[in-house]
């Protein structure tokens, strides 16, 4: 399919996952109604509890099944944003991402590379990676729908990320997020932008919004933006579904126009190869 529609479900996600999985299970519904073949989540979609959330098993946990279930109902792909996600051979979880496709099965699965782990000039620190284990692979996906890769929140300040995903034939690339207020207000749509534009890709980052208890207001504004870089659909300021078209015909059309990913001296910087 060259040409079809997304959803991009921003949401206010709490302690509350029956709750939560409730919402979801409705914006689904409401995107479908309006002729998604695609619905995409934000981080931690399901549950944000103070970094408490009970991690599930993938497959065969509650939220996945759940979505797969959707899936089948709707005959639609359903990118999962991202949950907590068990890890057998520790006490930190993953915060991982699957794709579904319309039959419900997991043809995607990636865990988020790089951790927020930062010291203030007071001495104040946050490091997501005591509670957190990153992941090890970068993730893309062949599909009727694209070729698609997929990315996490923090993971979008490591352009080498993207124009990896890039080269191996990304024309979507996912970005669900949970990003603060204070850095979102300056960074969030340049950053998206630039990613979409130095890549010749569209970008779908569906976002939190609201307050979470214990931190910083969520930033929203949940954005497609195509390969020129122009946004051609953003939320609004509330928990949503906005609508976007996806024209794979168009990252043709502008890969051709500006052929950077071509242009590249692969022979002079080679850490990143195709």
């Amino acid at each position: 399919m060259r040409k079809y529609q997304i959803g991009v479900i921003q949401m206010d996600t709490r302690d509350n996952k029956d709750e939560n999985l409730k919402a979801a299970c409705a914006f689904i519904d409401e995107a479908v109604a309006k002729g998604a073949k695609m619905v995409s989540f934000p981080e931690v979609f399901n549950v944000i509890d103070l970094g408490q959330e009970a991690p599930e098993e993938i497959p065969g946990g509650r939220t996945i099944s759940l979505m797969a279930d959707k899936a089948r109902e709707h005959n639609i792909w359903i990118h999962c944003g991202s949950i907590a996600e068990v890890n057998p051979e520790g006490d930190r979880k993953y915060n991982t991402t699957v794709m579904l496709n319309p039959q419900g099965e997991i043809v995607a699965k990636y865990r988020k590379l790089h951790m927020f782990d930062i010291t203030l000039p007071d001495g104040t620190e946050t490091k997501e990676s005591r509670r957190i284990k990153p992941g090890s692979e970068m993730i893309t996906l062949k599909t009727d729908m694209g070729h698609l890769g997929f990315t996490i929140c923090y993971d979008i300040r490591f352009p080498e990320l993207y124009r990896y995903l890039a080269l191996q034939g990304a024309e979507v690339i996912f970005t669900p997020a949970n990003f603060a207020s204070p850095t979102g207000k300056d960074h969030w749509e340049t950053i998206l932008k630039t990613r979409a534009i130095e890549n010749g890709c569209y970008i779908v980052a569906a976002a939190q919004i609201g307050k979470k208890r214990g931190t910083s207001d969520s930033f929203g504004a949940s954005l497609v933006v195509d390969p020129w870089g122009t946004i051609v659909s953003k939320a609004r300021e509330t928990a949503c579904v906005t609508m976007a078209e996806i024209d794979l015909d168009y990252v043709d059309t502008i890969r051709g126009r500006i052929p950077s990913l071509n242009n590249r001296r692969d022979d002079i910087y080679d850490t990143i190869k195709k």
